[in-house]
């Protein structure tokens, strides 16, 4: 008798559970049914599995075929001339980045392009071409920083692939709309349906949506539901009312102060408080105004300063949080809330009529004067003045250049903020002059890309300074790469001179001007890279 014959013995089990546990097991511990055990126990079970595995093949009837997926939306936008596409396949394929430590050599980083190149595409309106969206969602997939940019150049196409792989599904949840199509700005019936009806991430798109275009619309909508939302869904809708955020939300924000979540009420002061002309302000001007005072009895007028002695029901109401952190005084805490609070422009009022510059330059008593600046500055950062800015950031020149009230550079930086771009790259460029780069990395994260003339021109003489002066050439790494990506390409003729190995001063790190030329000549390299991407991109004259 065949073999295969013998499978087709009906007393063979044909269940294909039974003959999977059994191929795990193994058959010297479980032998196949209607075969007795020894070497033939392996055979019998492959032929039986081989049965099986017809009969299932012939018995399985045919299901009904899928719906066709409808075709991709149609983009629109002008297509990217060939060139640029060629460069974006490259830029798409490099996917090995650098590491953090260690030497580069002289190849630019293309990935860390990728962001810059996106920027450019964008600005320009180019469409992406179709053959791209794989690998450019990929690149999105892996890296969060890229998505915004990358999904506006992929268009509505990246939506259409993203319905059809689940490793994209995150383009549907980053895209407003993406889930589900907003309704159009006339379609109070939809609106108001999807309102009531829709998911949580649908909701928050939708307000998000009307709010850009609407926002009084977005807000009486919001209000439909208000009391009824939960506690953490009030907050993220709070939250959307930042977006054309003006007088006609106040009645809203104020009824918002009696809520019954703790962060949705500090949200809502907060909001308040950015409105210089809102009640909550004016109280918190006179709260505040109420602890700090010029004393003229001294022998040069100085601020007087006394802390609140109790956080009123009132001062809770207003978003003061009553328990100060660990290792805070209470007083001081709930001073800094109603300063930072208050609107800056009661402050020449209540001081005599000073400037910001003057008020920041009078000394303060008791050792008040760090608090006070401090809460000073996050009110300008709140509510985006430059004045009190200019006066609190002081010279870039001033001994540690931290101003009167900005005691790390994470608030300069934030100060530095609310400035324009041009006398935001002036200051920055002082503070590089007068105290290096070693301080400077997260000032030039504020700085506008390209980075204006001053700028990188502080940048580069620092960096030839420290190369010539021997430094430690590895901690100038992170500058090194934000020059790649920052600098104007017109820059890179200035540093040719620089790529030459330097002679090492006798205490120089071993190597360090080897390193220092090689890091020059990716500079420039990349530099070079860039000013070929932007011509690229640059569409042909008529």
């Amino acid at each position: 008798m065949s073999r295969t014959t013998a499978a087709a013995d009906p007393s063979l089990p044909d269940a294909w559970e039974e003959l999977v546990t059994t191929a795990l097991l193994g058959t010297d511990r479980r032998t196949p049914a209607g075969t007795v055990p020894g070497r033939r126990a392996p055979l019998a079970l492959l032929d039986a599995a081989a049965l099986a595995t017809v009969r299932r093949r012939a018995g399985l009837r045919p299901a009904p075929a899928a719906e066709r997926p409808r075709p991709a939306p149609e983009d629109r936008r002008p297509a990217l001339p060939a060139a640029a596409a060629r460069r974006l396949t490259l830029l798409l394929a490099d996917r090995s980045g650098t590491s953090g430590g260690g030497r580069r050599g002289t190849a630019p980083d293309l990935m860390e392009l990728l962001p810059q190149w996106l920027a450019v595409a964008n600005a320009r309106g180019f469409a992406a071409p179709p053959e791209s969206l794989p690998a450019l969602l990929d690149a999105a997939r892996g890296r969060t920083d890229l998505r915004p940019a990358a999904l506006r150049f992929a268009g509505p196409r990246a939506l259409w692939l993203a319905r059809l792989n689940p490793d994209w599904r995150f383009a549907l949840r980053s895209t407003p709309g993406g889930g589900t199509s907003v309704p159009g700005p006339h379609d109070t019936d939809g609106i108001g349906q999807l309102w009531q009806e829709g998911l949580f991430a649908e909701r928050v798109a939708l307000l998000a949506a009307l709010r850009s275009r609407a926002p009084a619309a977005a807000r009486e909508l919001l209000a439909t539901t208000w009391a009824t939302e939960r506690a953490e869904d009030r907050l993220m809708f709070l939250d959307s009312l930042r977006t054309g955020l003006g007088p006609h939300d106040e009645p809203f924000l104020e009824q918002a102060l009696a809520d019954r979540s703790r962060n949705v009420r500090a949200t809502a002061a907060e909001l308040l408080s950015s409105l210089p002309g809102s009640a909550l302000a004016e109280r918190m001007a006179v709260r505040a105004g109420s602890c700090v005072a010029v004393d003229h009895t001294r022998d040069i007028p100085t601020i007087a300063v006394e802390a609140p002695h109790a956080c009123d029901a009132g001062m809770e109401r207003d978003g003061v949080v009553a328990k100060a952190p660990a290792g805070r005084g209470e007083r001081s805490w709930w001073l800094g809330q109603l300063v930072e609070a208050a609107p800056l422009d009661c402050w020449p009022r209540r001081l005599g009529g000073r400037t910001p510059q003057e008020i920041v330059a009078l000394p303060v008593a008791d050792d008040w004067q760090g608090e006070l600046h401090a809460a000073w500055c996050r009110a300008a950062v709140r509510q985006r003045n430059a004045s009190w800015s200019r006066a609190l950031l002081g010279e870039p020149s001033a001994p540690e250049a931290g101003g009167p009230g900005a005691v790390s550079l994470a608030e300069r930086a934030k100060l530095l903020g609310t400035l324009e771009a041009g006398e935001r790259a002036e200051w920055v460029a002082g503070f590089i002059e007068t105290h290096g780069l070693s301080e400077a990395f997260q000032l030039l994260g504020v700085c506008a890309v390209p980075w204006a003339a001053p700028v990188g021109r502080a940048v580069v003489d620092a960096l030839n300074i420290a190369r010539d002066a021997g430094s430690y050439p590895w901690s100038f790494s992170g500058v090194m790469g934000l020059a790649e990506r920052c600098l104007d390409p017109s820059e890179s003729g200035r540093l040719d001179a620089l790529l030459a190995i330097p002679d090492e001063p006798e205490d120089a790190s071993p190597g360090a001007g080897g390193y220092w030329s090689e890091a020059f000549q990716r500079l420039v390299t990349t530099l070079r890279l860039r000013a070929a991407m932007l011509a690229e991109l640059t569409p042909p004259g008529p």
